[in-house]
């Protein structure tokens, strides 16, 4: 019995409705997209000080009720070089806002708490 409640929890926390933030994967993406789910990709660097910044604010930001149907997609921006390309995003810092499967706003270098909420609510509006 534990071990099928150990599934059953891990099942949970994997799930996309679920796990507010997750590491960037191309299928998870188009999945979330063409499901018109709201999404935001957060193009992060290790190296980076305003990442490393925006990181502990949108995890903050992410707790609260308001963004418990938003995922953000980490996307590392010194190897997901296609996908910097497709969404022609030229510096890390950058998150990329989608609603019903279309872009609507993106923001680099951005930390402020008050900023990032507003930017994270056009995933819904």
């Amino acid at each position: 019995m534990k071990a099928i409640v150990t599934i059953l929890m891990s099942l949970l926390l994997l799930s996309p409705a679920l796990a507010a933030e997750q590491p960037y994967r191309a299928d998870t993406l188009e999945r979330l997209l063409a499901e018109g789910r709201p999404v935001v990709v957060d193009f992060h660097a290790d190296w980076c000080p305003t990442c490393r910044a925006q990181a502990p604010i949108i995890k903050d930001l992410l707790s609260k009720p308001e963004f418990e149907d938003l995922t953000v997609l980490i996307a590392n921006y010194d190897t997901e070089l296609s996908l910097r390309k497709s969404l022609n995003v030229p510096q890390q810092s950058t998150l990329v806002v989608f609603r019903r499967g279309k872009e609507v706003a993106r923001a680099t270098g951005e930390t402020s708490p008050v900023k990032l909420a507003a930017l994270l609510r056009q995933a819904f509006s």
